[in-house]
């Protein structure tokens, strides 16, 4: 197929053309930053393909920047956390490394638990939610959600026989985010449906849960001991569990600053 040439073109001319193409290729990136990039080129002596590639270099890394940001505002988190913002030296029950092997989300690719297990204010739901972004970054669909909230879904949509399709949907995204989990005890309903969930992900996607009780604890939880045992089985077989301890390091720098005011 021959490809039509426009040869002649005055500047302006050339400006609007691409203009209009990128309109409707749809290349937003291209049609604000081309300009820019020519008038660089050309100061930089850069050949054709050199600057062709710059050209859609920068559509691409901008395409994924807004997809990386459609999956993290789908995910559902209540605040914006990361991982270079948590304090490690705060709270040395945590181990950098292990969290920032973590942050290379093979965990999710391999459909893996992980499960933080710790106090109140030690840092599990920054974790949490820090892991789930860098899932949604790496392009993970990702969800998340508190433990009572998912229950009270899934009560409610076993009420409007929609629960096969809610459960449905809970097993398709790649990670699903489970915060303040133990904090409420739950009844038989409600752990059966929680655990159904967790069934259909086991081995096939990846569950993360936060929780401010030990194992041995969840029958609080989950009064039924045998299907406590078989949700603690589901959350932790082959998977990652991280003790966040039991000081908490937010109450201290609340204490911290309390005292740093009264000296002032």
């Amino acid at each position: 197929m021959s490809v039509t040439r426009h040869r002649g073109l005055t500047e302006p001319a050339a400006d609007a053309a691409i203009d209009a193409a990128c309109r409707n290729l749809r290349l937003p990136t291209m049609r604000g930053q081309f300009s820019e990039l020519a008038d660089a080129a050309a100061r930089d002596q850069m050949t054709y393909r050199g600057f062709l590639a710059e050209l859609l270099m920068a559509e691409c890394d901008d395409r994924n920047r807004r997809r990386s940001e459609r999956r993290i505002k789908a995910a559902g988190f209540p605040r914006e956390k990361a991982l270079r913002t948590f304090e490690f030296d705060a709270n040395p029950a945590i181990d950098p490394a292990a969290i920032h092997t973590l942050a290379s989300c093979d965990w999710v690719r391999k459909g893996l638990p992980l499960c933080l297990i710790g106090d109140s204010g030690t840092g599990k739901s920054h974790l949490l939610i820090a892991l789930g972004t860098e899932a949604a970054m790496a392009g993970f669909r990702v969800k998340y959600v508190l433990a009572t909230k998912l229950v009270n879904e899934l009560v409610e949509a076993a009420d409007e026989k929609l629960l096969t399709k809610t459960i449905a949907r809970y097993g398709r995204v790649d990670l699903l985010c489970i915060d303040e989990l133990g904090y409420m005890e739950l009844d038989r309903r409600g752990a059966e449906l929680l655990f159904q969930v967790l069934t259909e992900r086991e081995e096939k996607n990846s569950v993360a849960i936060a929780s401010n009780e030990s194992f041995s604890s969840w029958t609080k939880t989950f009064t039924d001991p045998r299907l406590c045992a078989a949700i603690v089985d589901r959350l932790t077989f082959g998977g990652n569990i991280i003790e966040t301890g039991s000081d908490s390091y937010r109450l201290a720098h609340t204490k911290a600053r309390a005292e740093q005011q009264a000296v002032g």
